[in-house]
């Protein structure tokens, strides 16, 4: 319940600012009836428990999902095997993402049938394939990922010179749509458990990137429908906007039992694949087959009330605030733009999802709140050039999109080479289902009100432009991440911290200290045992090649894990434990464990201390140790086996 805890305090803190901007502009601007108002306060609470059920659920069930899938695929022989896994799992990812979907009949009202939903969603989910083959092919090769990135995006824009305005913002607006609540933390899943599979010194880079990759997938799906059928322009009128009906609890009935039905669509076809490469392959260990199953409950179930909040109660609003706005207060349409832009970014739950990807994998060198904030500003910046584009018809899509993306593939030979992946990932995340529906829909109001505005062609623009926005500000901070850390080199180094001498007198004793924290804190916790007294260290990692896991003193670690021994004068050792228990924080969930052992080491009249010798712990596993604990042998006895 601890982690359930946890997961509805990040997401209060993120949906309370959307919640009060929306609540003062509706007070102040739109004044819309009571029932609207009740209707958008009771989508923001099933928002808030369906995205903290949501994200629980991706901890444990999708995630060791993608991990399974990265060994499956990283340690294949044959490459058509790989490539045909990597295919498929795109393909059937996105096949049943929602917000795809959702997109798909909007095209389909907007084109008046010209491009059916099914087709096109079949369409691009076959792009988002091809896309995720090469990616890992890229990615196990050991290729450059800003030439692969820089490549795909020439393509990409050469391509856009042979389509039609209308084609190029649904193309790019479909690539925002692929990277939803769905598909986004399965390919960052599947992303990190190639790279660690793979290893090496780029595996922290290689971590992020795939999400990126997919995102371009879309775009030439669909620009090359456009140009092979001859498709230029799309005819049709967006449908008319009329305020759901039905009172407050209405439209909430209305799409609870469709929600649940799209979500559970979209979670069996990968289920079902999944259990069936465990059944022939995998075996996989029932303890975990029941941590996963439990977590695709919780997926499930969190998805359906998310979606159920949002479509219920967050659409109507939004499309209010862009009339009301646009029809009454037009010059103010920019800085409401970046306002929302800046607030609902947070509120997105891929954003979170990647956030602490980051955070865990760079071992807190690339904190969350820099990746939020930069994301924040980002967005906020292009919905408000958005508006601006809505207000000026003069001013087109491409003028944004075309300087926007060669400047952000130029940065990426600049930027720090973690950043690179990232920026691109983040691309894709920011635009999910929060951007997708309220931004989407604050946008087409505002089109459908100002005079020589194409809501069919400046509505959609939208989300290409919230694709764009990361990508670039990224990069931005990556380049200048990069160069402050060549700077710091030429500067005047501080002085290492002084380690505590050991007490006077010959060492009787000599404890095993051991730690277990998760993976990227390993060199952290070995330079705050030197400064307790500690000497060397050996750290075992949890980076795996098959189904079950390395047990340690009955301590089964997980590829998400790392543990660190040290051997120690037994007067120092517990506090040495105690200085890990702190400084890393292990008393959170999940967070790890440290104890101490008698080593049988004793009458030495010199420290002894084991060499920093990386080793490898093959095979992923469900993690046992208790969190934040400090233990002597005494106490561990009954645990071990």
């Amino acid at each position: 319940m601890s982690m359930l805890r946890q997961k509805f305090n990040e997401v209060t803190r993120s949906l309370l600012p959307v919640m009060a901007l929306v609540l003062v502009l509706a007070f102040t601007v739109v004044r819309p009836e009571a029932e609207i108002i009740w209707r958008f306060l009771l989508g923001s609470a099933l928002l808030l428990v369906g995205l903290a059920i949501f994200l629980l659920g991706v901890d444990l069930g999708m995630n060791p999902i993608g991990d399974y899938m990265a060994v499956e695929v990283a340690t294949s022989k044959s490459k058509f095997k790989i490539g045909a896994i990597a295919f498929l799992l795109g393909f059937l990812v996105t096949v049943a993402e929602p917000d795809l979907l959702i997109l798909g009949y909007q095209v389909q009202n907007a084109s008046g049938g010209a491009i059916g939903a099914q087709m096109m969603v079949y369409l691009v989910s076959a792009g988002v394939g091809v896309l995720i083959m090469f990616g890992t092919f890229r990615l196990l090769a050991g290729r450059s990922f800003p030439l692969f990135m820089a490549l795909a995006y020439a393509g990409i824009l050469v391509l856009s010179l042979f389509v039609s305005e209308e084609f190029l913002a649904i193309s790019f607006d479909s690539s925002g749509a692929t990277t939803g609540a769905l598909t986004t933390p399965f390919i960052l899943a599947l992303s990190a458990g190639l790279s660690r599979v793979k290893g090496g010194q780029t595996a922290e880079e290689d971590t992020f990137g795939m999400v990126g990759v997919m995102s371009a997938g879309p775009m030439y799906a669909l620009m090359l429908m456009s140009i092979l059928t001859g498709q230029k322009h799309i005819q049709g009128e967006a449908a008319e906007f009329a305020v759901q009906q039905g009172g407050v609890f209405g439209p909430l009935l209305r799409y609870l039992p469709q929600e649940f039905l799209g979500s559970l669509v979209a979670l069996l076809p990968l289920t079902a694949f999944f259990f069936l490469l465990n059944f022939i392959h995998f075996k996989a260990p029932r303890r975990e087959i029941a941590r996963i199953v439990r977590g695709l409950v919780y997926t499930l179930v969190g998805l359906t009330i998310f979606l159920t909040g949002v479509y219920s109660g967050f659409l109507d609003m939004g499309q209010l605030i862009g009339r009301s706005v646009a029809a009454r207060h037009g010059w103010l349409l920019p800085v409401v733009g970046f306002f929302i832009g800046m607030i609902v970014v947070l509120v997105e739950p891929a954003v979170i999802v990647l956030g602490q990807q980051i955070e865990e994998t760079t071992g807190g060198r690339i904190p969350a709140k820099i990746i939020k904030a930069t994301l924040s500003i980002g967005v906020a910046l292009a919905v408000m050039l958005s508006m601006l584009r809505i207000m000026i018809p003069e001013v087109k899509l491409w003028h944004f999109l075309l300087p926007g993306f060669l400047t952000g593939v130029i940065l990426s030979f600049r930027s720090d080479p973690v950043f690179v992946g990232i920026a691109y990932d983040a691309g894709g995340v920011a635009s999910g289902p929060m951007t997708a529906t309220f931004v989407l829909a604050f946008a087409q109001g505002a089109a459908a009100m100002i005079p020589g505005a194409n809501v069919l062609v400046d509505g959609f623009g939208v989300i290409a432009m919230v694709a764009m926005a990361p990508v670039l500000s990224l990069m931005i901070v990556g380049a200048v991440f990069r160069h402050k850390s060549r700077a710091l080199p030429h500067k005047e180094e501080k002085p290492m911290p002084v380690s505590q001498p050991l007490p006077a007198g010959r060492v009787e004793l000599y404890d095993c200290v051991v730690a277990i924290v998760n993976r990227g804190l390993a060199d952290r916790a070995v330079a705050l045992a030197r400064e307790a007294g500690a000497g060397g260290a050996t750290i075992l990692h949890g980076r795996g090649a098959g189904s079950h896991g390395v047990r340690v003193f009955n301590i089964e670690i997980q590829k998400e894990k790392e543990i660190i021994f040290w051997l120690t004068d037994a007067r120092i050792s517990r506090a040495i434990a105690s200085r890990l228990y702190e400084q890393l924080e292990l008393g959170g969930e999940g967070g790890g464990a440290v104890f101490t052992m008698p080593s049988g080491a004793q009458g030495l009249d010199i420290p002894v201390a084991v060499g920093a010798r990386p080793g490898t712990a093959a095979h992923p596993g469900e993690t046992a140790a208790h969190p934040g604990e400090i233990s002597t042998a005494e106490e561990m006895l009954p645990e071990m086996e």
